[in-house]
């Protein structure tokens, strides 16, 4: 059910895997937990990407301008994941729990339009590389993160930028898993069982998101967000 939870928050808002990794962390360490969490990742992804494709909601050349940034990126982050320790990755996930927690939903009508791109060619590629790297080394809030990036930075209403979003991390995805699995830090087993739960949860979401519209996601994305604040800060 956690599993299944996650998939269906990630695809249409993100932090999801708040859900899943402390579970996951309880079964192994940290490093293995960073890993194996990317197995379900891939799985529901394609299962978002299919979902979001079949509702036109993809806007593939747009995505296509910023594959390059986030895949050097999720390759420099993945490669330094793979070189810490468990103490030191179990760290970095209390941060980046308490990062999640405080992130902010911004509630105009910026998330439900389509609009001009609001960074400029350089900027796009120095935020995206970031977003890369940190979706590279911890997967969880990186939806968050590139929802973010996309409506308020490159112009995407909150549908096409979750379709944007699910196809991003995708590609990322299979950049930065290989790095995990010649390191060791992945229990193959483990994370299909996760991506069964992923992928039901995604597919369902995103034919949610593309039936809906911008507006119902929007929504989802606010009890999300709050909802992991809370789990956060009390857990």
């Amino acid at each position: 059910m956690a599993g299944f939870g996650a998939g269906f928050i990630n695809a249409v808002a993100g932090g999801g895997s708040a859900l899943t990794v402390p579970l996951v962390t309880l079964m192994a360490d940290a490093n293995i937990a960073n890993g194996t969490i990317r197995v379900a990742v891939f799985f529901a992804n394609i299962a978002g990407v299919s979902a979001y494709q079949q509702g036109k909601s993809i806007a593939w050349r747009r995505v296509g301008k910023l594959l390059p940034p986030v895949l050097i990126g999720s390759a420099a982050g993945a490669w330094t994941a793979t070189q810490l320790s468990p103490e030191g990755m179990q760290r970095v996930f209390a941060v980046v729990l308490l990062l999640v927690a405080l992130s902010v939903v911004f509630r105009t009508s910026r998330w439900l339009e389509d609009v001009p791109a609001r960074l400029s060619p350089f900027w796009s590629t120095v935020v995206f590389v970031l977003i890369g790297f940190y979706g590279g080394f911890i997967q969880v809030g990186v939806g968050i993160l590139l929802l973010t990036a996309l409506v308020l930075g490159s112009g995407f209403d909150l549908l096409r930028g979750n379709g944007a979003k699910v196809a991003l991390i995708l590609v990322y995805t299979l950049v930065a898993l290989p790095f995990y699995l010649w390191a060791g830090h992945v229990d193959l087993k483990l994370g299909l069982v996760l991506a069964a739960g992923y992928s039901s949860g995604a597919y369902l979401a995103a034919r949610l998101a593309v039936s809906k519209g911008a507006a119902w996601a929007r929504w989802v994305l606010v009890v999300a967000s709050v909802g992991a604040a809370i789990r956060m800060m009390f857990a």
